[in-house]
This record gives structure tokens, C-alpha cells and sequence, in this order.
């Protein structure tokens, strides 16, 4: 949650922690505090209780669906709701249903995309509950396209092949054990909590232990073609990776930044 007593508040209902974390560095970029749930009814009792200035709803929840939460949400509160969809042609059917959201963004979605969708709300002046769908369908049509072929693309690009396999699919650099296939990855003994994307970052670093992974091509691999200028992405979700590993950043066990180009895995000798 990011904190400050002026800004804008923005509540983030998402079930998946990298989505979550991509939003609320994207708020809080574009001057919002934000608070966070994981499901509809948390999210459902949060606006009741903060009244929030905006809300992002993704479509599938695992308790109550976005659809649900947003009619339940819109007789308590006037926030600017943005609708968040893996499928593109689910804009269609949320449209037809008129449930009260006032924008649709598709996954993965730019960051850009999504700050120039809310301060484009926020310019519009608003003095009433809205009970019908009033998207911005100028500007939700072609990002949206745009977000389905980077769907498209980051799922077209695989990891990179391993350089130290001792079966097919399993990687190993020191006390570090990665089956790619069965996504597990172990440090001395131990199960990981990675989510997905740090998982394909610690996975496509170890597959080049000797190479310097330029953050460019990172993007590239992890999150798609579409996302090349969003480096800050690729530092975030590094720097949450090396808690989960327990680095010490100044003197790393596993991942070393290069300095201006990228990172690249330490030795495994000093690993």
C-alpha cells in the first residue's frame, strides 16, 4: 500500500499479486495512494469503509465476480470504476450488461495505457452515481487490440534454452533447483514463493548463468514485445525475487546487477 494524505485514493480489488503490484506502482505513479484486496468481498467492505476516488475490478475473482462486485459497489459509491479483462471479447458482453464501470482495460494492459485512461476520467467532471456503462470506447478499442496481440506475443516467447540441465526441464546453479516444467523452484531443500513472472525471471537467468540478461530482453521474454520501454518492471519484480532469496544487495548470493546494462547470476561457487 502506498501512503499520502493528499493523493487521490485507489483501491485495487485482484486476486493475482502481479497484476496487484504492477497497479499500484502505476497509481502511485500517477499520484494515487492505494489500498488493496484480494477478493470481491474484501473489496466490496473496503469501499464501504474508505469510499475510495477509484476502483480497478478484475473480471475474475475467486469468490464473487467483478460483475457482481461492481453492482454491489455502485449504491455506495460514486469512485470511477475501470473493469479488468483477460479476453478482449468479454469488453462486448460487460458492455451489454450495463453494470455501471466506466472504463475496460485488457490484460496485460501498458501501464501508460491505464494512467492515461484515469487521468482521462479524472478530467471529466462526475457529480452523479452512474447506473449505465459509459466507456471510452474511442480509447478502449484499438489498446485493447493492441493488449491482445502482446497476449499473443508474451506467450509466443519461450525461456531460455538451459545451460546446466541434469534432466530435461531441471536447472541447477548451487543450492538452486528450478524444475521449469513442474514450475517449482527450490533453495536448499525449500519451495520458493515465487509468483509467476518472478519465477520466469529466476528461471530465464539461471537458463544463462554466464550471460548479462539486458532488461530489454527480459521484457521481451517475460512480459512481451509490447512492454520494451517499461524497464522499471523489470527492477521491481528483481528486487522483490532477491527478498524472496534472501540477498543481501551488497554483497548478492545469486543475482549481481550490471550496472547500465542488466543482471546476470553469480557464480555458483560464491552461490
Amino acid at each position: 500500500m502506498t501512503s499520502d494524505p493528499d493523493a487521490r485514493l485507489a483501491l485495487i480489488i485482484e486476486d493475482d499479486a502481479d497484476v496487484r503490484q504492477l497497479l499500484v506502482m502505476t497509481l502511485g505513479m500517477n499520484g494515487f495512494t492505494t489500498i488493496e484486496a484480494e477478493n470481491g468481498r474484501q473489496g466490496v467492505a473496503l469501499v464501504r469503509e474508505r469510499q475510495p476516488d477509484l476502483v480497478t475490478l478484475d473480471l475474475n475473482l475467486p469468490d464473487i465476480d467483478g460483475v457482481e462486485v461492481c453492482r454491489q459497489i455502485r449504491p455506495l459509491t460514486d469512485a470511477y470504476v475501470i473493469m479488468i479483462t483477460a479476453r478482449q471479447d468479454e469488453i462486448d458482453r460487460l458492455i451489454g450488461l450495463e453494470i455501471g464501470a466506466d472504463d475496460f482495460v485488457v490484460k496485460p494492459f501498458s501501464p501508460r495505457e491505464v494512467g492515461a485512461r484515469v487521468n482521462a476520467m479524472f478530467r471529466r467532471p462526475r457529480s452523479t452515481v452512474r447506473s449505465v456503462v459509459q466507456p471510452l470506447m474511442g480509447a478502449a478499442a484499438a489498446p485493447a487490440a493492441q493488449s491482445a496481440s502482446t497476449v499473443q506475443a508474451a506467450e509466443a516467447v519461450p525461456v531460455a534454452p538451459a545451460a546446466e540441465e541434469d534432466v530435461e526441464g531441471l536447472l541447477r546453479h548451487g543450492p538452486l533447483s528450478i524444475d521449469t516444467e513442474g514450475r517449482i523452484a527450490m533453495l536448499d531443500g525449500s519451495e520458493l514463493p515465487l509468483t509467476r513472472i518472478e519465477f520466469d525471471l529466476l528461471a530465464t537467468l539461471v537458463s544463462g548463468p554466464r550471460r548479462v540478461w539486458q532488461r530489454e530482453t527480459l521484457l521481451s521474454r517475460i512480459w512481451g514485445d509490447g512492454w520494451v520501454n517499461d524497464q522499471h518492471l523489470v527492477e521491481v519484480h528483481i528486487r522483490n525475487l532477491r527478498k524472496k532469496l534472501g540477498e543481501d544487495t551488497k554483497a548478492p548470493r545469486f543475482i549481481r546487477t550490471v550496472r547500465g546494462v542488466g543482471y546476470r547470476m553469480m557464480p555458483p561457487a560464491t552461490a
